[in-house]
């Protein structure tokens, strides 16, 4: 039944994941949090599993629709992103070594996303200006940023990419998914591998991956076909709502916690 439930749970998440940019981890990671079946080092890893299968499947299926993109500039966000996926996960990992319940790292988790939540929010409401920088180190260094945060957070992506990409490089929005969703794949790409080779793999049910990956695949298709079939403004307000109802889903969380 668990096994369903997350089928569901994450083809949704996926197929609005893959159209705001934001991955679908953003809303499997509180979901899962909320169904509390698993422990937290298990939620993170089929987060970081599901959302790595969809940005797969949505960058090839966005390429193979036409859509351009800008190789050098997706190539040095990447470079960055699998670096701060790198860094994330043994962060993440010798925090848990700290507090193995995961009660606090749950609570971490919960906090720093509340945190972009709320910033990515904002930007959305065109409170900042944007800016148009080209400096390649800085768009490592966002790529860094942002790989770092989604694997420290388990949420495998997160609001935080579009609203950054778009403030940084004055990107539109619908082409601000697409490197996010570049930056996703190669962020959780790094983080899973780095879990085969260095993890245990016994301290998780790998008999959810039957459900996980298929439903990733679907929403990743679903997702990059609406998206190709959407305005930006619509984009836009699935971006602000899967914002405040994640919001909503993490603040109810960490009162659970405490």
């Amino acid at each position: 039944m668990i096994g369903i439930i997350y089928f569901l749970v994450i083809v949704i998440a996926n197929t609005i994941g893959a159209i705001s940019g934001m991955g679908g981890g953003v809303l499997i990671k509180p979901i899962f949090d909320f169904l509390n079946v698993h422990p937290v080092a298990a939620i993170s890893f089929y987060s970081s599993v599901a959302v790595l299968t969809m940005s797969f499947v949505s960058t090839f299926n966005q390429i193979r629709n036409g859509i351009k993109v800008n190789w050098f500039f997706a190539i040095q966000l990447s470079i960055g992103a699998i670096v701060g996926g790198l860094i994330g996960n043994q962060v993440f990992e010798k925090i848990l070594d700290y507090f193995p319940d995961g009660r606090e790292v749950q609570l971490l988790q919960i906090f720093l996303t509340i945190i972009t939540l709320v910033l990515s929010f904002l930007h959305s409401k065109h409170i900042w200006k944007n800016h148009t920088y080209q400096s390649s180190i800085l768009i490592v260094f966002t790529g860094f940023l942002l790989g770092f945060l989604a694997s420290l957070l388990g949420i495998g992506g997160g609001p935080i990419n579009v609203a950054l990409l778009i403030f940084l490089f004055n990107l539109p929005i619908k082409d601000a998914t697409v490197y996010s969703i570049v930056t996703i794949l190669f962020s959780q790409l790094s983080k899973v591998i780095t879990i085969f080779v260095t993890v245990n793999l016994e301290r998780y049910d790998l008999t959810m991956l039957y459900f996980i990956i298929p439903a990733a695949i679907i929403g990743g298709f679903l997702g990059s076909y609406i998206s190709g079939r959407v305005s930006s403004e619509k984009v836009n307000d699935i971006y602000q709502i899967v914002i405040i109802l994640v919001l909503i889903i993490n603040l109810y969380n960490g009162y659970q916690i405490f």
